[in-house]
This record gives structure tokens, sequence and C-alpha cells, in this order.
């Protein structure tokens, strides 16, 4: 009973941090040159499209995106897969990898209210970099979890209507609908807030993140023991359930 409610507070989790992709690309696409910042096939197209037409500034615009998710994955996954000594369900590396990609976004934040949340070219290329990192960071913390996503979900919408016309049951259908209804919630969210009240992005991209973070730490433990050696003390890992 102990690992089913582990593995519920897992998926809820991980759906709400799919709120944040929703916002996040969003504001890549309305504010930042019409790229993603997580959907790196859609920015493969992009690319493809600008090479095609000679469209330079979108060439940059999605070259930026594609390098950027690439550093926050290269960046992310030592630190996510410092696993801790026996199986968890939430690894407090996950904990920890999500907390560097909540110092990034603050940046991010930073820059966006420095800029009069109306970036100029240059900026722009500043600030996709930083959130398609931020993204890239996440997919390497999530990725950590199991056979589950918060940034790339062609795979999850799959698994769903396969499993609806093959009248089968379809592994965590809850979390699989819920990641896929977080990032249009999110995105309607970002795109609203883009539009009508740029000034309070930070807010509604830094929030559920930060939950997520809070939240990890109260129901799995601390993440210390995953930290940079010497960091961290001599404290055993936080207890996830096996």
């Amino acid at each position: 009973m102990e690992k089913f409610w582990h593995e519920a507070v897992r998926d809820a989790l991980v759906v709400l941090l799919t709120v944040t992709t929703g916002v996040v690309d969003a504001v890549s696409f309305l504010g930042l040159g019409s790229v993603f910042s997580s959907v790196i096939t859609g920015n493969l197209v992009l690319l493809g499209l600008a090479a095609g037409t000679g469209t330079a500034t979108l060439a940059i615009h999605s070259g930026v995106a594609l390098a950027g998710f690439a550093a926050g994955v290269a960046a992310g996954s030592p630190i996510a897969a410092r696993r801790a000594a026996r199986d968890v369900t939430w690894p407090p590396s996950v904990t920890v990898t999500l907390g560097a990609e909540l110092g990034l976004l603050a940046v991010f934040c930073s820059g966006w209210e420095l800029t009069g949340a109306r970036p100029g070219p240059a900026a722009q290329l500043l600030l996709v970099a930083a959130l398609a990192a931020c993204m890239g960071m996440q997919s390497a913390a999530v990725r950590q979890l199991g056979q589950m996503s918060t940034t790339y979900l062609t795979s999850t919408l799959t698994g769903l209507v396969a499993a609806v016309f093959t009248r089968t049951r379809p592994e965590r259908a809850a979390r699989s609908v819920g990641v896929l209804v977080s990032i249009i919630a999110g995105a309607v969210t970002g795109g609203v807030m883009v539009e009508l009240a740029p000034a309070w992005l930070p807010l509604v991209i830094l929030a559920p993140l930060a939950l997520v973070i809070v939240l990890s730490v109260a129901r799995f433990g601390p993440a210390r023991d995953h930290l940079p050696a010497g960091a961290g003390g001599t404290a055993g890992a936080g207890g996830g359930a096996p």
C-alpha cells in the first residue's frame, strides 16, 4: 500500500511538472522567436523549413533552442544519474536536478523582467537558450523515474490511443491523461500571461516547479546526499518506497 501511494505522489508531481513545460513552450513560441523549448522534433522541422526557405532568423532561433536543450541534458544527466543506494520511487538526485533547473529558470525570469517582457533579437536568443536548457535538465531528471516524460509526449498520446483501439488497459492511464491535459493548461496560461500580463509571467513559470521540489522533499526525503561531494554531509539518502 505504501508503494502505491508513493507512486501516486510521483505521478502527481510529474503531471504538475508538465504545467511548467506548457508555460515555457508558450513563452518561447509567442515571445522568443516562434520556436519551442521542449518540443525538439518541432524545432528540427523548423530548422529544416528555415533551410528550405532561406529564413535566417528562424534557423538561428531553432538552432539555439536545439543547442540549449542538448546542453541542459548534458548538464542535468550526471546529476540526475546519482541514484540512491537502493531503488526508490523518486530518487533524491531528481530533486537536486530540478533545483538546478529552478535556479536557471530564475535567471531567465530576471532577464525577462530586465527586458521589460519584450526582449529584442539578441535577448531572445539568450532567453530561449536558457529555457531550452531548463527543459533539457527537466527531461534528464524525469528520465530517472522510469518510462515517463514531461516534455516529449508523442509516445504518451500514441499509447493512449492505441490502448483504446486495441481494447487494452494502458499503463498509468491517469498520469498519461494528466500530462496531456497539463501541457495544454500550461500553454493556455502561458499564452494569456504573455499577451495580457507579461510582467507576472515569472510567477507562473516558477511556481509549479518550486511546488514540485517542496513536495518531493516533504514526501520522499532530503536530497543533500546527492549534491556534489563535500556539499551534503554524510547523512543517508532520503527514502522513497522501494
